[in-house]
């Protein structure tokens, strides 16, 4: 790939064209467009990578579906900055501000890759002793010393689930210990704390919008993580083949249950909604600390 052909050349032709489409002489369909109409669009170019990943044998095939519904999303993505450019005072962004905050965030909540020299060997994932009085560490302190007391946090359910990985691979070429699940998911959650302090509460940042199934796992996850009473706590993960195997059985299990709801004429989206609700209601405190 040549250099005016990289990726950096390629999104800002993206974002000009998307400049043109939205701007006078531009199409009239993408210049009436709003954050609020777009919503649907953005939801279902979602799913389609879904469909894409999970329908497809890995091929030259699913290769380009991905390539296309993919870029579907960084459409979704850039068409919202562009909707930003155009509010007026302290609501005004543009994509260059969407592509700062992820970057910043991401180094942020990977210390443990990112708080080091160039040139220098990777750190343990431990880092440096705290600084005194900075708070992200001493938040850090004390829910690792939640983690290790038996609140592990379920490392499946964040966005850097991978960069968890890549910060214990990293760890591990260097010779060193790599940290447990329940470190890591410890300072990422003390990271969030930091980042979003308005969540004060055990169910606090749920997307009330998710549909049932990922509602229900979305709080069961907060709930291990915070220590609710009575949540099952998280086992050893099966290897792939009983994964596959009790992946099935459990998908025919749902299949089955919805089937005999519909057939009285239950709505089993609305029911699971609706039982999670009242899980959250019975169970949700302030946080900790």
């Amino acid at each position: 790939m040549s250099a005016a052909a990289g990726p950096g050349a390629q999104f800002e032709r993206l974002v000009a064209v998307m400049d043109t489409l939205r701007s006078p002489g531009g199409c009239p369909w993408d210049a009436e467009q709003t954050h609020e109409s777009l919503l649907r669009y953005l939801v279902e170019e979602a799913y389609e990578v879904v469909e894409a990943v999970e329908a497809l044998e890995p091929s030259a095939r699913r290769r380009d579906e991905l390539v296309e519904e993919l870029g579907d999303v960084l459409l979704q993505v850039v068409f919202h900055a562009r909707i930003g450019q155009e509010h007026q005072g302290e609501q005004r962004f543009d994509v260059t501000d969407v592509v700062t905050a992820v970057t910043e965030k991401l180094v942020r909540r990977h210390p443990g890759v990112f708080d080091r020299e160039p040139g220098c060997a990777a750190a343990p994932e431990s880092g440096p002793p705290p600084a005194p009085g900075d708070p992200t560490a001493a938040a850090a302190e004390g829910v690792a010393r939640e983690a290790a007391a038996g609140a592990a946090g379920d490392s499946a359910d964040r966005t850097g689930r991978g960069g968890a990985s890549a910060s214990g691979g990293a760890a591990a070429s260097s010779g060193t210990e790599r940290p447990s699940t329940a470190e890591l998911s410890a300072r990422w959650d003390a990271v969030k704390r930091e980042e979003k302090p308005q969540r004060t509460r055990v169910f606090d940042g749920i997307p009330p919008a998710l549909p049932a199934l990922a509602l229900a796992e979305k709080a069961l996850s907060k709930a291990r993580r915070h220590g609710v009473p009575g949540v099952t706590p998280v086992g050893p993960e099966p290897g792939a083949g009983q994964r596959a195997a009790e992946e099935r059985e459990l998908g025919e299990q749902l299949l089955r249950r919805v089937e005999a709801a519909s057939a009285r004429g239950l709505d089993a989206e609305r029911a699971l909604r609706a039982a999670v609700r009242r899980y959250v209601a019975e169970n949700d405190g302030p946080l900790d600390g």
